[in-house]
Order: C-alpha cells, then sequence, then structure tokens
C-alpha cells in the first residue's frame, strides 16, 4: 500500500508527467500508452496467456484512424524477416547462428531456421476491441495492424482491449527460454507493444536486428507462475508479502497458502516505455540499498562461479547509480534489477537481462553499461532506430568514464575512448563506412553497426568535448537531460542544446559527424624559417573541419600553446591548457586547405610540435600531425 501511495504521489508532482513544460520545443507532444495485463505462465511448456487492457492518448495534431502494435516473438520463426537478415548479411550475429563442417566447407546458417514449431516464438492476437466493438486487425510478420472501430481525435483517449497467446522461443536473441547458463525464462519484447506515433509517423518497424522506440505509460501487470519461481524485473513488486522470495517487508509475515501451486506476482512500473523479467527457481535475490533510497536488486543463479563475483558486484552499482545522478541527473525511480538472462547485455526499463558468467572487470562492465541506458534510452529514449548512435555512443561514452571512476586502470594518463577511436580509425580505414544516419537494420554489416553505433557515437562527445571544452560538454549533457528526460529528443535537440551551453555554432559539427563519412585529417605541411622567426603551415586533408590546438615544446624546456579557430563556428575555446601561454590566432575558414601563422622563434628552438596532443580529435592520419626537426 505505502508503494502505490508513493507513485501516486509522484505522478501528482509530476515527476513521471509528459516533458511539454521543460523540453525547450514549442509545441511539443508525445503519445501515452497505459497498460494493464494479466498473465498465466506455464514453465512446462513456455506458453502464455494474457488480457491486455491498453488506454491509450492521442496527444497529436492528428486524427488516427489505425494503430499498430509489436509482436516482437514472431521474429523468431523460420522465414521470418530476422530469419533471412541472418542468411544474407556478410557477418551474420554469432550468437544467432550455428557453423558445422559439410566435407572441407565450414557451412554457417540460422539457429531460427532450425527452430522446431515448440521451440519457435509466437504471438497470438484475438478478441481485439475499441471501447467494447470488434477492431479490424491483421498479423504482418511482426507488427499487428488495426483498422480501427472509430478514429480517435486530437487530445481523446480511447480503450483497446485483446487477449494473447505466447510462446517463449530458445534462447537466439535477447529473449528466449532456457539459455546457454540455465535461466529458465527471460522474457523480453514478449508482449503486445503500441508502437510509437510522434511528429515523423508512425514507427512500425518489423523486427529484424536490433533496436526499439516505444510508448511512455503507466504499467500494471500480474504473472502468474510456478511458485518455486523468482521473477525480477521492471516495475515494483505490490504484494511483498505474499510473495516472499526476498522481497518482504520485515517483521511483517509472508502470506501466501502452503498448497499453492502458483504465486501472482504483481508490478507497478510508472512512465516507462518497456515491460522486461526474467524468472528462473534457483535465482539468488539481493537488494542494497542506493542513492535517494533507490533499491538495487540482483538476481543470479545460485552457484559457486557466480556468488562471489556477483556480490562483489553491488557495491559498485551502487557507486555507478552516485556516479551517473552526478554527471547526467538524477535516476528519478526508486527501483533498478541487475538480472542474469538473456545472451548478453540489454537494457530494459528499470533493470537490465545480462548473462553472468562472466569475470569481474567484465561483470562490472557490462552493469555499468547497461545502468547507463536507464538514462539515455529509458529517460531520454531517442529513436534506436533512427539514431541508435546517440543511445549507443551517448550510453558507451558515460559507461566509460563511469568505469575508470570504480575500476581505475593501473596505468597513468589512460584515455578511456581510446578503444572507440581505435575501432574507429579501423572502419574507415576499411573503406566501408556508412554515415550514421543509417537505419540500425539497413547496415551491410553487423561489425560496422557496432563501430558506428557505439564507437563513432562515443567519439561524438569526446571530440565534442575537444572543440567547445570539456566543461562545456559536462555541462551540456546535464542540461541535455535536464530539458529532454521523458521526452524524444533528436541529434538537433542535443546539438542546439551544445550551442546553447557554450555559444558556439554547431551546425557543421553535427552534419559533418553524423550526416557524411566526411573525415578529419590536417598536417604539418611546412616549417621554414624565416629570419629569427619560424612560419608554420598548415594543411586541411580531409574534408571535415575542425578547430586546431598546437602544442610546442622548445629545447629550452618551455611550451606554449597555439589555438586556431574555426570561422563557422563564431568561437573561441577556453584554454584547454591553463598552466600553457597560449596563442589565439584568427579563424581559419574551410574552404581554404592551407593556413599559416608565425612563431617569433627560430626553427633551431623548437623540439617537437604536435596538433591535438590530446587526440580527442579523430584525425585519421596523426603521423602528419607531428613535427620534429
Amino acid at each position: 500500500m505505502k508503494k502505490i501511495l508513493y507513485i501516486a504521489i509522484l505522478s501528482a508532482t509530476g515527476l513521471f508527467a509528459q516533458n511539454k513544460e521543460n523540453n525547450p520545443n514549442p509545441g511539443y507532444w508525445q503519445q501515452h500508452a497505459d497498460y494493464k495485463m494479466e498473465v498465466i505462465m506455464d514453465v512446462k511448456t513456455y506458453r502464455y496467456t494474457g488480457k491486455q487492457q491498453l488506454v491509450y492518448t492521442n496527444n497529436s495534431p492528428d486524427t488516427l484512424r489505425r494503430v499498430f502494435y509489436h509482436l516482437y516473438p514472431n521474429a523468431f520463426q523460420p522465414g521470418s524477416e530476422m530469419d533471412a537478415r541472418l542468411k544474407t548479411i556478410a557477418d551474420p550475429d554469432k550468437r544467432m547462428v550455428k557453423s558445422f563442417k559439410n566435407g572441407n566447407t565450414t557451412v554457417t546458417e540460422s539457429r531460427i531456421s532450425t527452430l522446431k514449431p515448440e521451440e519457435t516464438g509466437y504471438l497470438k492476437i484475438s478478441n481485439f476491441k475499441q471501447e467494447g466493438a470488434a477492431a479490424q486487425n491483421t498479423v504482418a510478420g511482426t507488427v499487428l495492424e488495426v483498422t480501427l472501430a472509430k478514429p480517435i481525435l486530437p487530445g481523446a483517449s480511447t480503450t483497446f482491449s485483446l487477449d494473447f497467446e505466447g510462446q517463449v522461443p530458445l534462447q537466439v536473441r535477447r529473449s528466449g527460454r532456457n539459455s546457454d547458463e540455465g535461466v529458465a525464462l527471460s522474457m523480453t519484447q514478449w508482449y503486445p507493444k503500441m508502437a510509437e506515433y510522434d511528429f515523423e509517423g508512425w514507427h512500425a518497424d518489423p523486427y529484424i536486428g536490433r533496436e526499439f522506440h516505444g510508448v511512455w505509460g503507466d504499467f500494471d501487470v500480474k504473472i502468474t507462475i510456478d511458485k518455486d519461481y523468482t521473477i525480477g524485473g521492471t516495475g515494483y513488486l505490490q504484494n511483498k508479502n505474499e510473495i516472499g522470495k526476498g522481497y518482504e517487508d520485515k517483521g511483517v509475515e509472508v502470506k501466501y497458502p502452503k498448497k499453492a501451486k502458483t504465486l501472482t506476482w504483481h508490478f507497478v512500473a510508472p512512465m516507462v516505455h518497456d515491460f522486461a523479467w526474467g524468472a528462473d527457481k534457483d535465482y539468488a535475490h539481493d537488494m542494497v540499498m542506493g542513492p535517494n533510497n533507490t533499491e538495487l536488486h540482483f538476481f543470479y543463479k545460485k552457484d559457486a562461479k557466480y556468488a562471489e563475483n556477483w556480490k562483489k558486484l553491488q557495491p559498485k552499482t551502487v557507486e555507478l547509480l552516485e556516479y551517473f545522478n552526478t554527471h547526467i541527473g538524477t535516476y528519478p525511480y526508486k527501483q533498478y534489477s541487475v538480472v542474469q538472462g538473456g545472451d548478453g547485455g540489454m537494457e530494459y526499463a528499470m533493470c537490465t537481462l545480462i548473462t553472468g558468467d562472466r569475470g569481474y572487470g567484465s561483470l562490472v562492465g557490462v552493469t555499468a553499461h547497461e545502468f547507463a541506458h536507464s538514462w539515455f534510452q529509458h529517460l531520454l529514449a531517442t529513436n534506436e532506430s533512427k539514431h541508435e548512435w546517440m543511445d549507443e555512443g551517448f550510453t558507451s561514452y558515460i559507461s566509460d568514464l563511469a568505469m575508470e571512476a570504480v575500476l581505475p586502470s593501473k596505468e597513468e594518463n589512460v584515455n578511456p575512448f581510446a578503444g572507440a577511436y581505435s575501432n574507429y580509425f579501423y572502419m574507415v580505414a576499411g573503406g566501408k563506412e556508412q554515415p550514421l544516419t543509417t537505419h540500425a537494420d539497413r547496415y551491410d554489416q553487423n561489425m560496422l553497426y557496432g563501430i558506428s553505433a557505439y564507437s563513432k557515437g562515443e567519439i561524438f562527445l569526446a571530440q565534442l568535448g575537444y572543440v567547445i571544452g570539456e566543461e562545456n560538454l559536462a555541462k551540456t549533457i546535464k542540461r541535455f537531460y535536464s530539458d529532454y528526460k521523458f521526452s524524444h529528443p533528436t541529434p538537433n535537440d542535443f546539438i542546439r542544446t551544445a550551442e546553447r551551453v557554450s555559444g558556439a555554432h554547431l551546425d557543421w559539427y553535427l552534419t559533418d559527424w553524423a550526416q557524411t563519412t566526411n573525415t578529419i585529417d590536417y598536417s604539418i605541411q611546412s616549417v621554414k624559417e624565416e629570419g629569427s622567426a619560424t612560419k608554420i603551415t598548415l594543411q586541411r586533408i580531409g574534408r571535415m573541419p575542425m578547430p586546431i590546438d598546437i602544442i610546442v615544446a622548445y629545447e629550452d624546456g618551455t611550451q606554449e600553446s597555439f589555438y586556431i579557430p574555426l570561422e563557422m563556428m563564431r568561437y573561441e575555446k577556453p584554454n584547454p591548457y591553463p598552466r600553457l601561454n597560449r596563442t589565439v590566432l584568427k579563424d581559419w575558414n574551410w574552404a581554404h586547405t592551407t593556413y599559416e601563422f608565425t612563431i617569433n622563434k627560430p626553427k633551431s628552438a623548437i623540439k617537437v610540435m604536435a596538433i591535438d596532443a590530446t587526440e580527442l580529435m579523430a584525425d585519421v592520419n596523426k603521423e602528419n600531425n607531428l613535427y620534429t626537426p
């Protein structure tokens, strides 16, 4: 009862309200979908049945005559689009294929293509009604297309009801049963989920490879399952003392019939756009308190090989929450669960499912990354399908910094983003890069998607720190979260936030880095002595422009820096080397490919000269960035 009251108070105070007031965009709107579901899971057949009632509010200026639902489990059937993609992409996900020898030839085949009928996934819909009236609907792969019984006018709400029957597939990707680590149920993308409708229209993307986009709403979910099973996932458990399993309030007797074969778990989750859970009869369940009275729950297999690392993980998760609260913004929920399950690591509302058979550093690392997604995917919620680099890249950036804070490297002066830069340079050298505007399902290779979304997306932020200054970048991230949480920001929203914070003009940065495959390449073309002075000529070789930092070290042991502003930025970056004397030179405009300036010392006095000593500028050829006599 206390938790229900608590959630009601949060809703009344507007913490989880639609973010119209703070969002800087005039006329911003978003849809809203409140779910009530009752589900019965048969742990012997891995089939489940359920009823769903969904109250849908049309906050758009448009009259809607159709709606669309995602039926994600249907992807795990032979002949699905996901199956077809595995057969045609050059480098299919290794978790989703199996290889065998046929004579001297190695054959790779989709694991989905060989699923037997009782091993596939499906979600079947029946009895679909709108306000009690039948609504025509058809299934197209992983999408349910519904023609409404009556249109939904702007500002109006309507209630949909339906029955569904699902089957949990063998664990192939993300959702499934009987994982390699023996987790019984990883229940992700498991229910009929309303597709997003926004200023760009419907986002009823088929489930082919990856990434999601969802509508915020309040979830009320009851799950009936064998009493020996423990559930961890999204939401606040409402009936702790009926369930037990380590949830119960201290000093209060657990109340459930001893002869009961099943238990019903009742969860409530306010203002989330997804609902996931894991279940197993051998879960250990620990809970520790984090900052702001946030309960951190841990569910992992009762196995000696997991216990030590999962226990050590718990205080580190507290540190991670503190780090993200400080460097992004306060986590608004009072619960987060780290659940062993799935096939790697994947973020969900108020929880993550991760594989648990890992070394300690890897376990902390995957938790850091998936937990950070709570801010970038589940609170800022950019469209992952269209702007996957914002979610994955920004998450990678902040989680790499967090890892350096909670598990610092033993080496000095470690660049936490070095791996991202190395991956990006590898992709560029391969000559197959696609722009970051590429839809997540449209990359020619999984490798290209991974490097683009995670690494090039991470460099977008790390390099922006080079462009506008680290302090301005830190302020930008916090303001972006403050202004856009519980809305669906776009890349332009982020770059405009950076402009508001710094005062710089940055449209060129978003254009070149995210919308093209233009590269950065600057060189020290020549160093010539002119009397008692030295003339330096720089060259822009790559298409993408940048402001330039140069450090010069002299034979007498002194150093100084030179800064060349980029004319189109209309901006002067704060001195990144406050201990060095800095000379701000005249602006360099893009069309002129060379630039000259003079140092008032002879050439013989120069020991070494370097463009961007921090190596945060993603210059694809660093050999020509350095001058030594």
